[in-house]
């Protein structure tokens, strides 16, 4: 029997459905700050930033680093269209820690000609992969 406190979460990438099952809650980050959403929320759509999914089903928690996308969150449903997303086992720490020291060094160094936002964006991301696998 179905619960009725939860909502159908499809998670979809450019190149697969990432995710989609009856949860209960799911967070995560947008440009205006973390957001939870349960049942009935109240419709809208977000721009996604990057950071940790929390998906809570059963009692249950999986998480998941998400880097960037958009949803739309109706009362019984939220989609997400993420750009890119990974579980934890899918993450490249080693990759992750040398992305995380170039972003960190173009940020330090400040060199005429770096793209300070897409430095800043990509030591986000790196350190939410990270996140991802540590917890």
């Amino acid at each position: 029997m179905a619960d009725d406190r939860n909502f159908t979460l499809k998670i979809i990438t450019p190149d697969r459905v990432f995710y989609e099952e009856e949860v209960s809650m799911v967070e995560f980050n947008t440009v205006e700050g973390e957001v939870g959403v349960y049942k009935d929320h109240i419709p809208m759509t977000m721009i996604i930033a990057p950071g940790i999914l929390t998906i809570t089903k059963d009692g249950e928690v999986k998480e998941a680093a998400l880097h960037a996308g958009f949803t739309e969150v109706l009362q019984d449903k939220v989609t997400i269209l993420a750009e890119i997303i990974e579980w934890p086992s899918e993450i490249d720490v080693s990759r992750a820690e040398s992305s995380k020291s170039r972003a960190e060094e173009r940020i330090r160094e400040h060199a005429p000609g770096t793209d300070m936002n897409r430095a800043e964006l990509s030591l986000k991301r790196a350190v939410a992969r990270i996140e991802a696998v540590r917890k």
